[in-house]
């Protein structure tokens, strides 16, 4: 027999009458002599069933018939240590409870898993009982359940909210689990409006702080709990008490990175912006941006936020920008779209671009960042300009993929014509490159390498390549020099030159352009 399963009808006479509620055949069991501190394979005694069905009578008659049987059958354990209170209080049977009571139930009497009559009669919802217990002494701000609950905890977890109204008269409203979390803060993590509304009218502090610092506004701010921000913000919560160690963390980080975009909207006016710029502190532009949501963005960028955040050694990013972009490399099964709105979002908002993102970006790991950036953040300028060309000759193979846009960007050409990339680039990149330039003037060294790699088979040069180009070529390389390869890229530019309108794609090389068409490699 598997001794671990537990029979409910394996019980005597007298406990099955008491279950039902059957007085007149308990009172006839007894009188016959029926034990009534029989227990069966659960160690359910009679008084355990009439209390758990709520039979006041039948308790009456099991109290008054076991006296000489047993002095303490009143509080009397089940194998899981549940007394017959207990269950009277856990299916809301007041007048059986009170019976018990007065027959000398201990009304503090824990079960095994921490459990009391009042913290089940809380837990069921019965205020009738919880009023009861309470008059006849029950401690209220006793600990409970495996993480430390008080009665008010469990009560505000399950939204009785008549039991939390006449609690907080009685139970310390600052009582606090193994976690340092008070009932107030549950309401705020479970998003009990109501109960919320009670504990801080009873005078609540709604600035507390678990063990790891969170506060009932970053709680209810990350589960999405927009009346309870309301309401805490409404009665003083402050929203830029740090909620972590490292002093970064507030109340409108994690509903950026939540995306909860209504409570992002009422913390926005209300928060610092020490976060945003701030040493040592995280904007919450990051968090937007790690969220993947542009929604989460959007606000904070319309209300000022900065998209040159600060340097973020916590995430590992120098801006939100780098953030955006290498968590896209990463990250290649996320929405893309949303990334690629992220990245324009901050790139229009006028977001840095680092020199190592304009490198990373040449690889073409992913295809969409080169043209982006150039798009809205355009070529680095002065000596970065340098160093991006120095990057480019490294990833030569890549060149199919970033030589177009370079040039479309507004790169010159000649930059480009130096001995790694003459000596490595595939034979159709050369002679793209060399379509952008006066090749008959490149110097000595330089056509020497030309001319032993066409030996070599290595290199095959366009045909008009033996001659002098066009004049037509030599006139808009001319105008190219004048006005310099950046001006010459921008359409608003060359539509300002006196020049017919035929002629304006010419001066932006499209014929070289279209004739190749390249693509990402």
């Amino acid at each position: 027999m598997d001794f671990s399963e537990c029979y409910a009808d394996s019980c005597s006479a007298v406990s099955l009458a008491a279950r039902q509620g059957d007085v007149r055949r308990v009172q006839k069991l007894l009188r016959r002599g029926h034990p009534a501190d029989v227990r069966d394979n659960r160690g359910w005694s009679a008084l355990h069933e009439a209390s758990a069905a709520g039979s006041a009578q039948c308790v009456r008659l099991l109290l008054g018939a076991t006296t000489e049987i047993c002095e303490d059958y009143v509080n009397s354990l089940t194998h899981n240590s549940e007394t017959p209170l207990y269950f009277a209080a856990m299916n809301g049977h007041v007048k059986a409870a009170n019976r018990l009571i007065n027959g000398g139930a201990d009304i503090n009497k824990m079960s095994n898993d921490l459990s009391c009559p009042l913290f089940a009669a809380v837990d069921g919802g019965h205020k009738e009982v919880v009023e009861l217990l309470v008059s006849k002494g029950a401690e209220v701000n006793g600990t409970h359940s495996t993480s430390g609950w008080s009665c008010l905890h469990q009560a505000v977890y399950k939204g009785h909210i008549e039991i939390v109204k006449f609690l907080v008269s009685v139970c310390s409203l600052e009582a606090v689990d193994d976690y340092g979390i008070t009932p107030l803060f549950v309401a705020a993590q479970y998003g009990r409006h109501e109960c919320l509304a009670v504990i801080a009218n009873a005078g609540a502090n709604v600035n507390c702080q678990a063990k790891d610092l969170a506060t009932p506004l970053f709680i209810a701010s990350q589960e999405g709990h927009l009346s309870c921000v309301e309401l805490l913000l409404a009665h003083k919560a402050d929203p830029n008490l740090y909620c972590n160690e490292d002093q970064w963390q507030l109340p409108i980080h994690a509903a950026a990175q939540f995306s909860r975009h209504s409570i992002l909207q009422k913390l926005i006016p209300v928060t610092g912006r020490d976060c945003d710029q701030g040493e040592g502190k995280v904007s919450p532009v990051y968090l937007a941006v790690l969220s993947g949501q542009a929604d989460s963005l959007r606000p904070l960028l319309r209300e000022g936020f900065s998209p040159n955040a600060q340097s973020c050694s916590q995430f590992g990013y120098s801006c939100p920008l780098d953030m955006a972009l290498w968590c896209n490399s990463w990250n290649l099964d996320s929405d893309c779209h949303q990334s690629r709105e992220i990245a324009q979002m901050l790139l229009a908002a006028g977001a840095h671009v680092t020199m190592p993102t304009y490198v990373f970006a040449l690889q073409g790991h992913v295809p969409e960042h080169l043209p982006l950036i150039l798009e809205h953040a355009g070529l680095p300028e002065g000596d970065h300009l340098g160093e991006l060309v120095q990057a480019a000759l490294k990833e030569v193979p890549s060149a199919p993929f970033w030589l177009p846009l370079l040039l479309k960007a507004g790169l010159d050409p000649t930059l480009l014509t130096q001995h790694k990339m003459l000596e490595e680039a595939e034979n159709r990149v050369l002679n793209f490159l060399l379509e952008f330039i006066n090749w008959k003037t490149l110097p000595s060294t330089k056509l020497q390498i030309l001319s032993r790699r066409q030996a070599e088979g290595t290199w095959t040069p366009q045909k008009h390549f033996e001659s002098v180009p066009a004049l037509s070529h030599l006139c808009r390389l001319a105008v190219r020099a004048a006005v310099g390869s950046d001006a010459l890229s921008k359409s608003s530019f060359v539509q300002q030159l006196p020049v017919p309108m035929l002629l304006q794609d010419y001066l932006q090389f499209s014929d070289i352009s279209s004739a190749y068409t390249y693509t990402a490699a």
